[in-house]
């Protein structure tokens, strides 16, 4: 099935719908990274469950949502195309009895999927402003030292050149932090720390709090492979042209010694536990290694423009 769209961005893309086939996949059993996962769901949306307590069937079709590349070339990610993150998110949410549809007209939902890199800030340390400001402050005690060999109006203007630099740098790490924040904020929203981010950001210091806000920020300020899921009312898309978010998950985990195409099944197996469910805030995971063998693509066919 293809057909044009327009959903909610994450950031800004402009997604082309499909379907794919279910395929299988398998994990092996020792946990090598951790996961962060995040599942919301509206209101209005209550899977029904069958008798013996599974979930009753619920179809859906493919949107391609988009890809948000990273800061550097990495081809483990960088090759993936649209078709090739579907496959293996599929077979997760076949488990969780999510079944690709083969007619428009009784599809419940559209799940547009966006997977990438985030564009991290580097850590307030390693960055230039903030080395500059510790040269400054390095400069300005030498400076202090030395007052008691310079007298009079030299003394003065010695000084006050070490204290200007000082207050430039501080001003400009100021800054930059501010920036830092906003950066690490949107990375928050966009795969689900938000919760995390609200709890801490604003915590004293010494507090227990401001030592969870300090693992929130060691990783957030690390490239992270991610996945986002949104699933919207299907019939509502596409009959009335109205967007109706039913649930959303979202899962990542640290580019740093990982493989997205190696990891991404066991993400979204991990994650397929919150696929349609609230997991309550952001919920960490151990991720073991994945394997994923892939079917053919099935189209569904032309679905008329109403």
């Amino acid at each position: 099935m293809v057909m044009t769209v327009t959903a909610p961005r994450i950031p800004l893309f402009r997604p082309a719908l499909c379907a794919l086939a279910v395929f299988a996949v398998g994990t092996a059993a020792r946990a090598e990274e951790i996961e962060a996962v995040s599942g919301r769901v509206s209101p209005d949306y209550i899977r029904a469950k069958l008798p013996d307590g599974t979930f009753r069937p619920e179809t859906y079709a493919f949107g391609k949502g988009g890809y948000w590349s990273g800061p550097m070339a990495d081809l483990t990610v960088d090759k993936m195309e649209f078709t090739d993150v579907a496959r293996t998110i599929a077979p997760p949410l076949a488990g969780q009895n999510y079944l690709a549809s083969r007619d428009p007209a009784t599809t419940k939902l559209l799940i547009m999927v966006y997977w990438g890199t985030t564009y991290a800030p580097e850590h307030a340390s390693d960055s230039p402003v903030y080395q500059h400001l510790m040269d400054a402050n390095a400069e300005f005690a030498r400076s202090h030292a030395e007052q008691n060999e310079i007298s009079g109006r030299a003394k003065y203007l010695a000084g006050d050149h070490a204290y200007d630099e000082v207050t430039v740098a501080i001003a400009a790490v100021q800054a930059e932090n501010r920036l830092r924040d906003n950066v690490n904020a949107r990375n928050a929203t966009m795969l689900g720390y938000d919760s995390w981010w609200e709890a801490t950001y604003d915590a004293p210091n010494g507090s227990a709090q401001e030592l969870r806000k300090r693992d929130m920020l060691n990783e957030l300020e690390e490239d992270r492979y991610f996945v986002v899921l949104m699933a919207y009312d299907f019939q509502m898309l596409w009959r009335q042209k109205k967007h109706k978010l039913l649930w959303e998950t979202r899962f990542s985990v640290s580019e740093h010694r990982n493989q997205f195409d190696r990891q991404l099944a066991a993400m979204a197996l991990y994650a397929s536990k919150y696929f349609g469910q609230d997991s309550g805030g952001l919920v960490h995971k151990g991720l073991p290694d994945g394997r994923v063998e892939l079917g053919d693509v099935k189209s569904l066919g032309a679905v008329p423009d109403k």
